[in-house]
């Protein structure tokens, strides 16, 4: 006889509990087990971080970057966090309301919804607040600015070191 109890877990409640990222939480670090990366936290909490690296994939969406790509991106928000105690409280805040919300409507926190189109309503309802929009600039170089992005897109990087655009093809737009 089997003393184990039973779950009842409906098909939606099994989908609704799979994660949307690969990233695990062992200890005060992130790993990605498939990507063989890890990410260690000093200053916010592993969940945090793990929020925010999911909250950059779903604000700057690229099927091509690894999420090694947005962890190396937000990773500078815990080192400065280290130092600031108001731009901590702001993270783990913002992140606490998005968790929030994600519980509220989902069930679950926010890096466990599912759908790429739920997250984006979710973080559409906290567009306006202090961590979006810290997020939405930061990110801008943060992602963009990385020279592993630079070869996934195709970007050959500043030109005038190599003579400028005129003479390396100005008309050349295959790279986007």
């Amino acid at each position: 006889m089997n003393n184990e109890p039973k779950v009842n877990l409906s098909r939606r409640d099994f989908l609704k509990t799979g994660s949307a990222t690969t990233l695990m939480i062992i200890g005060g670090a992130i790993i990605n087990q498939p990507e063989a990366w890890g990410l260690e936290t000093k200053s916010l909490q592993p969940e945090t971080m793990q929020s925010l690296i999911q909250m950059a994939r779903d604000i700057f969406p690229h099927d091509r970057f690894a999420d090694k790509i947005y962890a190396l991106a937000v990773k500078p928000y815990d080192d400065a966090a280290a130092e600031d105690q108001d731009l901590k409280t702001m993270i783990e805040d913002g992140v606490g309301e998005l968790n929030a919300l994600a519980n509220t409507d989902f069930g679950v926190d926010y890096v466990h919804v599912g759908w790429e189109d739920d997250r984006n309503g979710l973080l559409k309802k906290i567009e306006s607040g202090p961590l979006f929009q810290k997020m939405r600039g930061d990110l801008v170089v943060g992602i963009y600015n990385n020279h592993d992005v630079w070869q996934i897109l195709g970007y050959e990087g500043e030109s005038y070191s190599k003579g400028g655009y005129k003479e390396r093809g100005f008309n050349d737009l295959e790279w986007l």
